[in-house]
């Protein structure tokens, strides 16, 4: 058992708390059964999992499915220290950064946010994404790091359902698109027509704008439709999960009433 917080694997998990220990092991780290569980259907190689004796008791179905390499146990103190959370339930794990890949073929509903900085208004995003069919989350390279741990937990487990693709040159990703018979919609507090004005059945790209500076003027030029969700008077700008969420069931209703005979 590990029980030195000084123990080089320790050291080594401790460095995926943060962008920059991330990038320079290729790594990161999985907080929870619920997110391990949800890795392990996914098909995702561990490469390191620490756990307390406790939660193997509670979990004996676990440990022997890992070689010992992988399956390390720690002491709660040590636990402590590997996770981020406050009151951890007794296990992470680590795994591989994959490749980022080509640019993901378009499916029926398609996100791109501009410079998302929260982690958990992205974290909710991938969950929101996932529920409504959603393969891609895309994003530009100055949003926030997605495999931020708080990220991932907004995620509750469907991370690996609607995976962040991070994009070099996301014009060149809208035109492409295009290209591809997708219809380009901003959402913005200006938009020209109401949200449920569009024609959701399309397939479509949703651009979603910066938390405090909603989306530059050359992503607006590119939209086909800007959109906006009427609110009262007064009121601030929804949360980006939140208007995201609105479109996409708006898009889920439109095709559902389209599919009924």
């Amino acid at each position: 058992m590990i029980s030195s917080r000084r123990h080089p694997l320790v050291r080594h998990i401790r460095q995926l708390h943060t962008p920059k220990g991330r990038r320079e092991t290729g790594q990161f780290l999985l907080e929870g059964t619920h997110l391990l569980s949800a890795a392990l259907e996914q098909g995702v190689e561990f490469q390191y999992i620490c756990y307390t004796l406790d939660w193997a008791e509670r979990y004996p179905d676990w440990v022997p499915q890992f070689p010992a390499a992988v399956a390390q146990p720690v002491s709660p103190a040590v636990m402590e220290v590997l996770a981020t959370t406050v009151h951890p339930d007794g296990v992470v794990g680590v795994a591989l950064i994959p490749p980022g890949g080509t640019l993901p073929a378009p499916g029926r509903l398609n996100l791109l946010g501009h410079r998302l900085q929260d982690p958990g208004n992205v974290g909710t995003l991938i969950r929101t994404g996932a529920a409504v069919g959603v393969k891609r989350l895309l994003l530009t390279e100055d949003s926030v790091d997605p495999y931020h741990p708080k990220l991932l937990r907004a995620a509750a487990g469907q991370w690996f359902r609607c995976a962040p693709y991070v994009c070099a040159d996301p014009l060149t990703v809208m035109q492409q698109y295009r290209q591809n018979q997708v219809q380009i919609i901003a959402a913005d507090a200006q938009g020209e027509c109401l949200y449920w004005q569009v024609d959701w059945t399309r397939p479509s790209l949703l651009l979603l704008g910066n938390e405090g500076q909603g989306l530059p003027g050359t992503w607006l030029e590119r939209a086909d439709q800007v959109v906006r969700i009427p609110q009262q008077t007064g009121v601030e700008s929804l949360n980006v999960a939140v208007a995201a969420a609105v479109c996409l069931y708006e898009a889920q209703r439109q095709t559902w009433t389209k599919s009924q005979p």
